[in-house]
């Protein structure tokens, strides 16, 4: 019985640990080097958010305004209170302009729904297309598909307003596409989500990779282990993330 009983409390607290491991608030820093007339842009990214509400301190900490906070996918799902979609908008859009982009979960909550909300926050939904982030030197595109989950995701539209010489980001929640559009289209950053980092690794091993920020056959590549979690409230091995990524142009 004795050993029964140590055997349940390291399992009891071995679930703490990797629940408290899920509520960490991981902001990691990326820095991108592009050319172009000379400016900077920055942009905020968070995916996979789902039930989880946003910390309020975590964003409070975060210093400086962004020309674009991305939310990549996955915002909400049929478990999130609607008042927590209100409130975790409330808190993106103190950080700048921000845009929307289509997971496969989110429209659980009911699309007309979430059109609704995303519209009364003054957020601008991307899918199977570009928008210029205005008032910039540069032509900077943020470029956006819908979910792949819908079968209605266009490359072809997302890319068709972009010149040769203009800078793109473009945005999938699932970033299982990746390979597609490079071989396809031209884009200076990749950004998705989606995959959790496998949410629970043992070791190096799990149903995903880890997320990455590394240059992917030529294009830099942010694959984001999200800041939620699907199922089981539990992380092992896949912190939560979130990130600020600081694109320094200049050179033209």
């Amino acid at each position: 019985m004795i050993y029964i009983g140590l055997i349940l409390v390291i399992a009891i607290a071995f679930l703490l640990y990797m629940w408290k491991v899920a509520n960490e608030n991981n902001v990691l820093n990326h820095q991108m080097q592009l050319n172009g007339e000379q400016e900077k842009i920055r942009l905020f990214f968070i995916s996979d958010t789902h039930l989880r509400k946003i910390n309020r301190n975590m964003i409070k900490e975060i210093e400086g305004s962004f020309d674009a906070v991305i939310i990549g996918g996955d915002f909400a799902d049929r478990r999130t209170p609607i008042e927590r979609i209100h409130e975790n908008l409330t808190l993106l859009t103190l950080l700048g302009p921000t845009y929307f982009v289509w997971g496969n979960n989110d429209r659980e909550v009911g699309e007309d729904r979430l059109r609704g909300i995303l519209v009364e926050h003054g957020v601008h939904i991307l899918a199977n297309d570009a928008v210029l982030l205005p008032e910039k030197k540069n032509r900077f595109w943020l470029s956006a598909i819908e979910d792949t989950s819908t079968r209605k995701y266009s490359f072809e539209a997302a890319f068709e307003k972009i010149e040769e010489e203009d800078l793109v980001v473009f945005i999938s929640h699932n970033p299982g596409v990746f390979a597609r559009v490079r071989a396809k289209f031209r884009a200076d950053l990749m950004i998705g989500g989606h995959l959790h980092g496998g949410q629970i690794r043992i070791g190096p091993y799990g149903v995903h990779p880890n997320g990455s920020y590394k240059e992917r056959e030529g294009v830099m590549t942010l694959v984001s282990n999200g800041y939620g979690t699907t199922l089981l409230p539990l992380r092992l091995g896949a912190k939560p993330q979130c990130h600020i990524i600081d694109i320094n142009i200049s050179g033209k």
